[in-house]
């Protein structure tokens, strides 16, 4: 494997602990809930990681880079939607709404706030103006191209 190979997947594996820490610092620490699109779209990153980690050690085969393009595009996807479910161009699906507060039962409704997830279309926390949901959307096309244009320099080796 070349420098330049260890390199890519290194970037890679340092920008997705960037977002996963970023996103559990902004749950944890500045107590900002995140919804269940917020959670889903930590998944991709952590496949990244696991990804990166066969790449750089164990192949410079190029399924782990298509794998890679893969993952970042349904990053896109996630990101994409849950960006159009803020801004009122789809409708949230049934998981993502607060349902479970209409209860009457006293039991069921205290269980439901300790289980409490804020609905997708609610934007609690902005970065220079900017959604979480935004700034991932950004950064899934931004890994996304990145990660083809270097499969395509691969490929022309």
């Amino acid at each position: 494997m070349n420098l330049i190979q260890k390199f890519f997947y290194q970037i890679i594996i340092i920008i997705s602990i960037f977002v996963i820490l970023s996103a559990l610092y902004i749950e944890h620490i500045l107590s900002v809930s995140a919804c269940k699109l917020c959670l889903y779209q930590r998944i991709p990153y952590i496949i990244s990681i696991i990804i990166c980690f066969f790449g750089y050690f164990f192949s410079s085969n190029k399924i782990w880079i298509i794998l890679l393009i893969l993952t970042f595009s349904i990053s896109t996807a996630i990101a994409g939607y849950h960006l159009g479910i803020e801004n009122n161009i789809f409708k949230e699906f049934s998981g993502c709404t607060n349902d479970s507060l209409n209860t009457l039962d006293k039991e069921e409704l205290l269980e439901s706030l300790n289980n409490f997830l804020p609905n997708c279309k609610d934007v609690n926390f902005r970065i220079f103006g900017f959604s979480l949901a935004t700034i991932n959307f950004i950064l899934s096309i931004a890994l996304t191209i990145i990660t083809i244009k270097y499969f395509y320099n691969e490929k022309n080796k």
